[in-house]
């Protein structure tokens, strides 16, 4: 009987996700304001150019060079920022989805955050000076909650 009531919540569960979009941080029409999310892997934070450019998951993401372009393509999982490209710290403290500042970022454990900088309100700094991993499976939990366009 416990087999029949897991299978029936996970289905239930399964088609309340099916079909939804997950709501992509969209600034100038791309990913991370239309930097290149795999130059950040090199410790850059470089703009996109227009001519290199790659939908997935149904946005778009502009890149620096083609030798870019090409590492999104054969492992695009691995260069998505977390949140959808939400300020992490917002997401972790706030349970709320703001925009990013695309040269304020940090990799941590091969993953992408990107975060708020404007008017001396560098989150970055505010994530660095608390438990990141904490804020982290935070922000990992809210974002289960309100990673999908309402």
């Amino acid at each position: 009987m416990k087999k029949y009531i897991i299978v029936i919540v996970l289905s239930f569960m399964s088609a309340l996700s099916f079909g939804q979009k997950i709501d992509y941080n969209l600034q100038k029409g791309y990913i991370a304001g239309g930097y290149d999310v795999v130059s950040y892997f090199d410790n850059q934070a470089t703009k996109g150019k227009n001519g290199l450019t790659v939908d997935f998951d149904g946005v778009k993401f502009k890149f620096s060079s083609q030798s870019n372009l090409d590492k999104f393509k054969t492992n695009p999982s691995k260069y998505i920022p977390q949140y959808g490209g939400w300020c992490a710290y917002a997401l972790a403290t706030k349970n709320e989805k703001v925009e990013i500042n695309p040269e304020t970022f940090e990799i941590r454990d091969d993953k992408l955050y990107l975060f708020y900088n404007k008017y001396f309100n560098n989150t970055l700094e505010s994530w660095q000076n608390e438990m990141p991993n904490k804020l982290v499976q935070t922000a990992n939990i809210n974002w289960s909650k309100i990673k999908y366009v309402n």
